[in-house]
C-alpha cells in the first residue's frame, strides 16, 4: 500500500510542477506550422493512415487527391478534413471547431485579429486572404470570411494540388 502510494504521490508531484514532457502529452494540437498534432503536412498517405488518426471520405479517388476527415473531428456530409495528393501527400489541412494556429486564429475569428496576428496577409487574385506560415517557408494558410469572421481556414503546402 505504501508503494502506491509514493507512486501517486510523485504522479501528483509531476504534475503540480508542470513538466514539459507531461505538458506535451497533454496540450491541444495547433494547425499549424507543419500540420495538426501527428498529421504532417508532406506525410504519404500510407504514413498518414498508418496513425490511425484519419478516415477515408466519400468514394472514388481518380485524381490527383483523396478527401479524409481526422478522427476526432469530423465534417459533416459533403465536406473533407484534409486532402491527402498522391504526388505531395498531406497537401491541405482544414480547420474544424475549436482547433487553432498557434498564432490564435480559427474560426470564428474576425478579420482584425486575422491581421494582427498576420501582419504581412495578402489577398490572392480570386480574393481569398492567404499568408505565408510563421515558421514554415513551404506552408500557407488560407481564410475564407463571411461577415468580417473566419468560416474557413486551411493550412497548406505551397505546391499542393488538390484545391484552387
Amino acid at each position: 500500500m505504501r508503494k502506491v502510494l509514493v507512486a501517486i504521490l510523485a504522479g501528483g508531484a509531476l504534475v503540480a510542477t508542470g513538466t514539459p514532457a507531461l505538458a506535451q502529452t497533454t496540450a491541444k494540437p495547433t494547425l499549424g506550422p507543419y500540420g495538426y498534432g501527428v498529421i504532417k503536412l508532406g506525410t504519404s498517405l500510407k504514413k498518414a493512415r498508418g496513425t490511425g488518426k484519419i478516415v477515408r471520405k466519400g468514394v472514388g479517388g481518380t485524381g490527383p487527391c483523396s478527401g479524409w476527415d481526422l478522427k476526432q473531428h469530423p465534417t459533416g456530409r459533403d465536406r473533407v478534413g484534409l486532402y491527402i495528393s498522391k504526388k505531395r501527400g498531406v497537401a491541405v489541412i482544414f480547420a474544424q471547431k475549436g482547433i487553432k494556429t498557434p498564432e490564435g486564429v480559427g474560426l470564428g475569428s474576425t478579420m482584425k485579429q486575422v491581421k494582427r496576428a498576420y501582419p504581412r496577409l495578402k489577398t490572392s487574385a480570386s480574393g481569398f486572404p492567404y499568408v505565408s506560415v510563421p515558421r514554415n517557408p513551404n506552408a500557407y494558410y488560407a481564410f475564407i470570411t463571411s461577415k468580417g469572421k473566419v468560416r474557413q481556414l486551411a493550412l497548406a503546402l505551397d505546391t499542393q494540388d488538390c484545391v484552387n
